[in-house]
């Protein structure tokens, strides 16, 4: 993985910049073949437009660094999150400051680009550069990351194997300042840098054409609402499973850093790359775009308000909750006197609102958005669908792996919750 996904992304990389989305092959399957394909093919695509540079280090680390100093500084809302076993119960606090930095880097953004100070198109123009500077960074900072955690001694939950660990993790919230580390490579860097590759792709066209097609504005949109909803519930993130239970290490750090922003862009740059090599943009009929764009937001509702209900269930059991006015607060976004099965141990699984009808109704619409993302491109090409594919396989994972510890954890008490809420994913389907 730590070798193999790296050089996934180059050859997906590839594929979008010098073959217009299409995967590529060797030859033949020869040695001779099979080199002249790694060598002239790979290795020297990558060294003649995807090297690091002083720009793109410029463009990445200096909006990683820009985005660190905001959730520093910024004001907001400070939360706690949830006892912490290995530090004997304690909860830490997490200033929620993403939303004002969120809006300062688009105020900010949008002057540097009017001014000419800073392009947005530099961005696209840049992009396989700038994947190689995250690359490389995902794997300084999960270094710093492992050698902090041996030095400081907050290292749990190790195996022995180095490898291993160093993929994993070893801290669980390794902190700079007031600056959870990991609370800041999840929300603050992936989104916010994918939704500008996405709108680096928008102000690129409307340059070349003077218009915007509806497909490179769904993109657009798509990438908005999920950064916008990251920054705006902030305050939910703590008690998540990622921040009270993963390690810090480089399964979490280079997705983050790395993979996020520059795998889930596929759609974008391959409508971009298609109308740069064709002269034509993907367009599709009028019905069939309003039926994404009503899939789109109708998932996006459903995802918005079942990850808020959840959390905020959460919350006001541990006493964190509070009353924010972030925009937009969709409607069965709180539910009120919700009803729950408490357990042997104290825990309540909750059976209101979303979480009544199936028990992961966020990963549901996350799917749906995740489909649009590829459909709103047409079929011309794997890439844009590489996300959902992606997506698929990390959830059969994720929610076998969540089943089969709360069914260890809970006993009897799960098995009256999967007679409560019997389906997973869609009512009365699966």
């Amino acid at each position: 993985m730590m070798t193999g996904f790296p050089a996934l992304m180059y050859y997906f990389w590839v594929s979008l910049e010098f073959h217009q989305g299409k995967l590529y092959y060797p030859e033949s399957y020869t040695m001779e073949g099979l080199s002249n394909f790694f060598w002239n093919e790979y290795i020297a695509k990558i060294v003649e437009a995807g090297l690091p540079n002083l720009t793109a280090a410029k463009i990445y680390l200096g909006y990683a660094l820009l985005s660190f100093i905001f959730a520093w500084i910024m004001p907001g809302p400070v939360v706690q999150g949830l006892p912490i076993p290995s530090l004997k119960g304690k909860r830490l606090d997490y200033l929620c400051n993403g939303l004002y930095s969120w809006y300062a880097v688009l105020l900010i953004s949008a002057v540097l680009h009017f001014t000419g100070i800073f392009r947005l198109t530099e961005i696209i123009d840049n992009f396989g550069p700038i994947m190689s500077v995250a690359i490389i960074w995902g794997f300084v900072m999960t270094t710093l990351v492992c050698i902090s955690g041996y030095v400081q001694g907050t290292n749990h939950r190790m195996s022995g194997n180095f490898f291993y660990d160093y993929f994993m993790g070893g801290p669980l919230n390794p902190r700079i300042g007031p600056v959870d580390l990991k609370m800041w490579a999840e929300i603050r860097v992936p989104w916010v840098v994918l939704f500008y590759c996405s709108l680096s792709c928008l102000v690129k066209q409307y340059e070349l054409d003077g218009q915007v097609t509806a497909p490179a504005a769904f993109m657009v949109l798509a990438h908005f609402l999920y950064v916008n909803a990251c920054q705006k519930g902030e305050e939910c993130i703590p008690t998540s499973w990622d921040i009270f239970y993963e390690k810090d290490g480089f399964m979490l750090i280079f997705w983050n850093m790395a993979g996020v922003p520059f795998t889930y862009c596929y759609a974008s740059i391959y409508l971009m790359k298609y109308q740069l090599t064709t002269g034509n943009a993907i367009t599709h009929s009028l019905p069939y775009t309003i039926a994404l764009y009503v899939a789109l937001l109708g998932a996006y509702w459903v995802f918005d308000t079942g990850n808020s209900q959840k959390n905020r269930f959460r919350m006001e059991q541990n006493g964190s909750f509070i009353v924010r006015k972030t925009f937009p607060q969709l409607p069965w976004g709180h539910i009120k006197n919700p009803s729950y099965i408490k357990t042997e141990h104290g825990n309540l699984l909750l059976t209101s609102g979303w979480w009544g009808i199936v028990r992961k109704p966020h990963y549901t619409a996350d799917l749906i958005m995740a489909a649009s993302w590829g459909l709103i491109t047409g079929f011309g090409s794997f890439l844009p669908y590489f996300y959902i594919c992606f997506f698929v396989v990390v959830l059969i994972h994720r929610v076998s792996r969540d089943m089969e510890r709360c069914a260890k954890k809970y006993g009897k008490d799960w098995e009256r919750y999967c007679e409560r809420v019997p389906y997973i994913f869609i009512p009365y389907v699966f």
